[in-house]
């Protein structure tokens, strides 16, 4: 399922997520600007890579290994990793940025990818392998836009074999199943070897899961929850 657009109207302009998409992208530019063995260490310098922020190898790079926290969340390991990261962006972020206020919303955003990297970092805390993208930040936007707009319409793309479809599908149903999907395979990944950019695969799927509690958490405490 993916999904295309929701149907909540917004008061302000979503001034922040317009600036993290635009982050995003300008990051993933010059990721590409750089050769395969600058892109490599590049990602080891700027992205979390589990065992140097538990202290059991050697850093690389300069920068305290906390920070990767927040800059990994600007990192993506290729086009797919950044379009799809983005679309959900797009179309959850200006909600939670309308209920939030653009401070309160942008604190909640890295908070969120930063807790959901050190949910990553719990069960792979020997992993040497660099752990990036933006999807646990947006996964806490998942979570507490379940909470806040649970009956909203998603207008959601559903293939059914050789035909592709669209239906209007309740938020809490099309995040709901997608928060257990993402559980599922967090719990089937442990003790899984893995060698591409993230567990899983290449999918970190305990930072979507834990951004995904994360957010449904933190936003409240944030007044997510107040009316109008």
């Amino acid at each position: 399922m993916v999904p295309l657009r929701d149907n909540n109207p917004i008061s302000i302009t979503p001034y922040v997520t317009y600036g993290l998409f635009i982050a995003n992208i300008a990051v993933f530019v010059y990721q590409l600007s750089l050769a395969k063995p600058q892109l490599e260490q590049f990602f080891h310098v700027a992205a979390m890579v589990p065992c140097e922020l538990s202290g059991s190898c050697p850093v690389i790079g300069q920068l305290p290994e906390w920070i990767t926290l927040f800059t990994s969340q600007f990192l993506h390991g290729g086009f797919l990793h950044l379009a799809g990261n983005m679309l959900f962006l797009w179309i959850f972020g200006n909600n939670i940025e309308d209920r939030l206020g653009h401070i309160k919303y942008l604190i909640f955003y890295l908070g969120c990818g930063a807790l959901a990297a050190l949910a990553q970092w719990f069960f792979s805390q020997n992993s040497g392998i660099p752990s990036l993208g933006a999807s646990g930040a947006i996964a806490g936007i998942m979570g507490a836009y379940i909470l806040r707009f649970p009956h909203a319409k998603v207008l959601t793309l559903v293939p059914l074999g050789f035909f592709i479809t669209t239906f209007q599908l309740p938020a809490y149903l099309f995040l709901g199943f997608w928060f257990l999907q993402q559980a599922f395979f967090s719990f089937a990944s442990l003790g899984v070897r893995t060698n591409v950019g993230m567990e899983g695969g290449g999918i970190a799927y305990w930072a979507h899961a834990g951004g995904f509690v994360v957010g449904a958490v933190l936003g409240p405490m944030l007044g997510l929850m107040r009316r109008d």
